[in-house]
């Protein structure tokens, strides 16, 4: 079964090349700061403005993503793609704000190419009754990305305040040589349908971004960009931006601001470093856990719809959110802090319950989207996914922005309103159109 191998090498290849930057994206204001001791640079507030600045592109790109995975096809895109992570990572080896902010930009790029490949190559690869299983099995390996690189954090740095610049070194050799090995796995990516052993193969899946017939550049770039502009007008679409946008903001808080947040919280001692690599590993759980669950469980969703789903991620965020709210001080996204919080003093176990429910919930969001995005428009995927990215990397964009400045409880409210909006908006695509709806699960045998 060609198509499945493919999702399985496209499940693992992304786990490693994610594993490195996803635990950068944690660690990076934490490092940064730590850094300022060694280079002699002001690294204050840098993690988030990288950050900030890698989704801002990220969503511009958004837009002429597709136009270069039509021209280069998935495989070489997602490569290419996957390289520029692997030397972002590798530029926390020697940290400087030049390199910072000029790899943040080149990674915006590629990122807007990978997840729009990504999202094309994983609908060549499914059909309506597998798009279901696919995605969320593809989310449960992805997201094991999470746990492996905190899993060295919290067993390298327990007991320490701070990393250290021979343990920045050695973390981002190992996170740098990790994601090699997932851009060097994507050159098993092969056609669906599998030929004779002595033919070549050829492994660029051009889902319905191409056909063999291929037209000149310039009509591919003009037809990408009609499209992602008639889907913009398309009614399903505008239904699921308020959901979109959600997705964004709850991944800047997950991603970034609660790792951050545990880091400023001196109560926690000098054991906060090694919390902040548990904290990554309960959001990988919370992720894996998910994922599985809505892969295996398919008649659930099959007989009861995607909604159910999107409102249990709603409700766990919800106590995610007042979790954060009692348990760790309002001043702790900005600066290191010893403010009041309403327990008698901030709590370990708390704070990993709500990591773990951050990591459960984001994966009830993305599995849905990316189930109803491919059934919706199969034939339309890779516009269909650049414009869920468009949507869901500006808010994050604007979400890292506003972290620097505002209190916790602040981020908080916005946080709870439009995770209330998007859901709203996730259930009336879904009751309109519910046949569609209906389809795109099915159990793992």
């Amino acid at each position: 079964n060609w198509a499945l191998l493919n999702i399985l090498t496209l499940s693992l290849s992304f786990m490693l090349v994610f594993t490195a930057f996803q635990t950068t994206g944690m660690l990076e204001e934490s490092v940064l700061e730590a850094a300022q001791n060694d280079t002699g640079q002001d690294f204050t507030g840098a993690g988030y403005k990288s950050l900030s600045i890698i989704y801002l592109v990220f969503a511009v790109f958004n837009w002429i993503s597709p136009m270069i995975v039509a021209l280069l096809g998935a495989k070489v895109s997602m490569i290419a793609s996957a390289l520029i992570y692997n030397a972002f990572c590798a530029s926390f080896l020697r940290p400087a704000l030049w390199s910072l902010y000029l790899g943040s930009v080149l990674l915006g790029i590629a990122a807007a190419v990978i997840w729009t490949a990504q999202g094309a190559f994983l609908t060549a690869n499914s059909s309506s009754e597998t798009m279901g299983r696919n995605s969320g099995l593809f989310w449960a390996i992805f997201q094991t990305s999470l746990l492996w690189g905190n899993l060295y954090v919290t067993l390298s740095f327990s007991g320490k305040p701070e990393i250290s610049s021979d343990d920045r070194w050695k973390l981002f050799l190992i996170l740098t040589i990790v994601g090699c090995c997932g851009s060097a796995l994507m050159l098993l990516f092969r056609s669906r349908t599998a030929q004779s052993d002595d033919d070549d193969i050829d492994a660029s899946v051009n889902a319905d971004l191409a056909t063999l017939d291929r037209p000149s550049a310039s009509s591919i770039v003009v037809n990408t960009l009609r499209q992602s502009m008639q889907l913009l007008r398309d009614t399903p679409m505008q239904l699921l931006i308020g959901t979109f946008i959600y997705s964004g903001l709850e991944l800047t808080f997950m991603s970034g601001v609660y790792g951050t947040m545990l880091h400023h919280t001196r109560q926690f001692g000098d054991s906060v470093s090694s919390l902040i690599g548990q904290s990554g590993i309960a959001i990988a759980a919370g992720e894996i856990l998910a994922g599985f669950l809505f892969s295996i469980l398919g008649k659930f969703t099959n007989k009861f719809g995607r909604d159910p789903v999107v409102l249990l991620g709603y409700l766990v965020h919800t106590c995610t959110f007042y979790l954060a709210f009692v348990n760790l001080p309002m001043d702790s996204p900005i600066r290191d802090t010893s403010g009041r919080i309403y327990f008698l003093q901030a709590n370990p176990a708390a704070a990993l319950v709500g990591a773990f429910l951050l990591g459960f919930g984001d994966a009830c969001y993305n599995t849905q989207l990316i189930s109803v995005l491919g059934c919706v428009y199969p034939s339309q995927s890779a516009p269909a996914f650049a414009l869920f990215k468009f949507f869901q990397s500006a808010a994050a964009s604007i979400a890292f922005f506003y972290s620097t400045y505002l209190l916790m409880q602040w981020q908080l409210l916005l946080l709870v309103v439009f995770g209330c909006f998007g859901t709203i908006s996730f259930f009336a695509c879904e009751q309109r159109f519910r046949n569609t709806a209906s389809i795109g699960y099915s159990i793992i045998d």
